[in-house]
């Protein structure tokens, strides 16, 4: 019979009004984010509050719900940059850093094979003149020693090295196959560090993606502009500390073999001449904050993790009383000399920079250096004034939409029309309840969703309907009409309703960007339409039929 239980009732009334309360809050869309932001900045701050910020907390009510649907780059403004990950710089990276163990497997072996010394080579390769060509395969041998097998199915059964030789010269070189890997690590490393760095400045549900083989996808909502967005991720970051062995005024000098020139930050004109392989790497920092010299200007103080502490405490102790070169992406902004052993793991970094870029400087430190340069293809500033037009075209279009469905449906079927409006109200509320409570993205096309959700919320109604007007017509009674019409009418709307539900999630899992923000929005849509459409209007009939209790039913 065409009963719902109390609890069913109350389950039914309560969820809708969860869901105006969890939506609410987007009505008061800047109130709620100011003081979102203020709560998470004391948070970070260890619980201290300033006084503004206790105003900004004050704007909302705590006890009230303060999760918002987040708004996309096309409705908030902020920056989109495309960026080609150098790959080729981690393959150059690898053979430098690898020098000093071949140096040593060969050495080892110099009473058969005779002296050796590093020759000039293309970027990625290792090339070593030994004095004894005849005994090159020793050579070959001992380099191959330090080849480990590649780790992944397409790379099983071969090496990370390709060693060759001819006359004498030995050649060490990545594998294709250890290329490969190579490309996608320093693909996923890179997609991982630039979500550091943005989300240390807490900025909202970027969009952070690889497209194609070696480039990365940027969309940040509520930045200032695409050169700010530069600023913060294109800079590699990549601390060393390496020896040095001179200084000069000619860049072009030749430095030697295993050796690099570089210019001074401090000093314009000078150049510092270190050894290429560094001591110790800014990837073995656990920590960099911003801080004071002795002087009171602007640094950014470090700490080492216990390997990196430990090798930068051997090399100090080793050496002291000569310059120490600080490298931050080949300028060298600082070179003091050793004055005594550095065995605590700490140190500072100071020099020419204004508290801003002592900020920067940490925040890209602690989130760690790119394997390799990003160079940036495509780059965009949205205005915010482009995104407020969006907002207010969507807007509008939702509400001509909702309007119109509305008359439609009140003209076609009267009062049961008004109930179906009323479902379709509660739908596009709990929608944006959904999205709020799950951190959704809202975009453009996500509005286009919602207006398309609002257009085809009613379609179960429609067909809960004509089921009961073909009741009524074979002479059915009021009630048994309207039970019938709604079971006749589930097996459809559940027919239906589940077709989109598998469109929906295809585009979500297969699309990018406007697609799955599309997505998303339909698919919250289809479930929540479903459920005003069956079970809330069927409660607002059956309370009618309580209170009015009608002996006919002109539908």
């Amino acid at each position: 019979m065409l009963q719902i239980d109390r609890w069913k009732r109350i389950l039914i009334i309560g969820l809708c009004v969860l869901g105006l309360a969890y939506a609410m809050p987007n009505l008061f869309y800047k109130r709620v984010e100011t003081h979102n932001d203020a709560v998470i900045a004391v948070e970070r701050s260890g619980g201290a509050a300033t006084a503004e910020q206790e105003a900004a907390m004050a704007l909302w009510p705590n006890w009230l719900p303060s999760s918002l649907v987040n708004l996309g780059l096309d409705l908030r403004g902020g920056a989109h940059l495309l960026a080609e990950v150098q790959v080729d710089q981690v393959y150059k990276a690898r053979m430098d850093g690898m020098w000093p163990d071949l140096r040593q497997a060969l050495s080892d072996k110099r009473a058969t094979i005779g002296s050796i010394r590093r020759v000039s080579s293309p970027d990625g390769t290792l090339a070593i003149e030994i004095e004894n060509a005849d005994q090159m395969q020793v050579a070959v041998e001992a380099a191959r020693s330090l080849s480990v097998p590649v780790t992944t199915l397409t790379g099983a059964g071969q090496d990370d090295l390709t060693v060759t030789a001819s006359g004498n010269t030995l050649t060490v070189q990545l594998s294709d196959a250890e290329k490969a890997v190579t490309d996608d690590r320093t693909i996923q490393q890179s997609l991982e560090i630039v979500r550091r760095r943005v989300d240390e400045v807490g900025t909202r549900e970027p969009t952070i993606m690889r497209q194609g083989q070696d480039r990365i996808l940027i969309q940040v909502p509520g930045i200032g502009s695409a050169a700010e967005l530069k600023a913060l991720i294109g800079t590699t970051a990549k601390l060393t500390f390496n020896p040095v062995i001179g200084t000069g005024t000619n860049p072009n000098a030749n430095p030697g073999i295993g050796n690099v020139i570089l210019p001074s930050q401090e000093q314009p004109g000078l150049f510092y001449t270190l050894e290429e392989t560094p001591v110790v790497t800014g990837e073995e920092l656990t920590n960099a904050v911003p801080s004071t010299d002795q002087n009171g200007q602007p640094s950014v103080d470090f700490r080492f993790n216990p390997s990196g502490a430990r090798k930068f405490g051997e090399y100090t102790t080793a050496n002291i009383g000569q310059p120490f070169a600080i490298v931050l992406d080949n300028e060298v902004i600082s070179a003091p000399v050793i004055r005594q052993a550095i065995t605590a793991g700490s140190g500072q970094i100071s020099g020419s920079m204004d508290f801003e870029s002592a900020n920067r400087l940490a925040v890209l430190l602690r989130a760690g250096a790119l394997p390799a340069e990003l160079t940036f293809l495509e780059e965009r500033t949205i205005g915010p004034e482009l995104g407020q037009d969006s907002i207010d075209a969507g807007r509008l279009a939702s509400v001509v939409a909702t309007i119109a469905v509305i008359c439609y449906i009140v003209a076609s079927y009267g009062l049961f029309g008004v109930f179906a409006s009323i479902a379709v109200v509660v739908n596009v509320i709990l929608i944006l309840a959904v999205m709020s409570i799950m951190g959704a993205t809202l975009t453009l096309p996500g509005i286009a969703g919602i207006v398309l959700t609002v257009g085809t919320a009613v379609d179960a109604n429609v067909i809960i309907y004509e089921r009961i007007r073909e009741e009524l017509r074979a002479g059915k009674r009021v009630v048994r009409a309207i039970d019938n019409g709604f079971k006749e009418a589930m097996s459809a709307i559940i027919d239906a309703n589940v077709t989109t539900f598998i469109a929906a999630l295809v585009m979500f899992f297969l699309g990018s960007g406007p697609v799955k923000g599309f997505a998303v929005t339909l698919t919250i849509g289809i479930v929540t339409s479903v459920f005003t459409a069956i079970y809330l209007t069927r409660l607002l009939i059956i309370l009618w039929i309580d209170l009015r209790k009608p002996k006919e039913l002109v539908l």
